[in-house]
C-alpha cells in the first residue's frame, strides 16, 4: 500500500498539466518539492469576470439563477451552471424542469455520460448544471453564431471550499 503522493515520487522526473495548479504552489512544493510554472495563454483571455452578488435568502439567490439562466436560454446564449454538491444541482434541476428549460445534469450520478453531456454544452441555448466541475479534460466547443452571443455563460451558484475547483470553472468560458 502506497500513497499517490508517495508513488509519484518514486519517478525520477515529474510533470503535468493543469490551470489551477498556481492556487496550490505551496502544496505541490511541500509535497513533491516541484515548483508551479504559469505559462501565458497564446492569446489574451476574453472572459469577462464579474463581481460575486450576495442574496438575503437561498429563495432569492436561486430565483436570481433562474431568471438569469431563462433570459440568457431564450436568446440563444448556452449557460454553464456549476454547483458544488449533488442536491444543488438536482434541486436547481427541478427548478429548470418546471420552467421548461431543457437542461442536462452533470454530477456523480451521471459520471459515465459525462464527456457526451459536457462536448454539448456549448450549442446555441444549451443548459448544462454540473457539479464540482464535472467534466475536466473534454472541451466545449462552441455551436454556430454562439460568441456574437457572448459565449458560454458560467454560471457559479456559490463560492467552493478550494479556490482551485472555482478556478476550474471561470477556466470553461476563458479558453473557449
Amino acid at each position: 500500500t502506497i500513497t499517490i503522493q508517495n508513488y509519484f515520487r518514486l519517478y525520477e522526473k515529474l510533470g503535468g498539466m493543469t490551470g489551477t495548479a498556481e492556487t496550490e504552489a505551496n502544496e505541490f512544493w511541500f509535497t513533491y518539492k516541484r515548483d508551479v510554472v504559469v505559462i501565458p495563454t497564446n492569446q489574451p483571455v476574453r472572459r469577462d469576470d464579474a463581481n460575486d452578488l450576495i442574496f438575503k435568502t437561498p429563495e432569492a439567490k436561486f430565483g436570481a439563477v433562474l431568471d438569469d439562466i431563462v433570459e440568457r436560454h431564450e436568446a440563444g446564449q448556452p449557460v454553464l451552471v456549476g454547483t458544488i454538491a449533488v442536491e444543488t444541482s438536482e434541486y436547481l434541476a427541478e427548478l429548470l424542469k418546471r420552467k421548461g428549460i431543457p437542461h442536462n445534469v452533470l454530477n456523480a450520478k451521471e459520471h459515465e455520460r459525462e464527456g457526451e453531456i459536457i462536448k454539448d454544452a456549448g450549442q446555441s441555448g444549451a443548459v448544462t448544471i454540473a457539479t464540482n466541475m464535472a467534466g475536466r479534460g473534454v472541451d466545449i466547443k462552441l455551436g454556430e453564431g454562439v460568441v456574437d452571443l457572448g459565449g458560454l455563460y458560467v454560471l457559479g451558484t456559490e463560492r467552493h471550499e478550494a479556490r482551485r475547483i472555482d478556478n476550474q470553472l471561470r477556466g470553461r468560458s476563458g479558453r473557449q
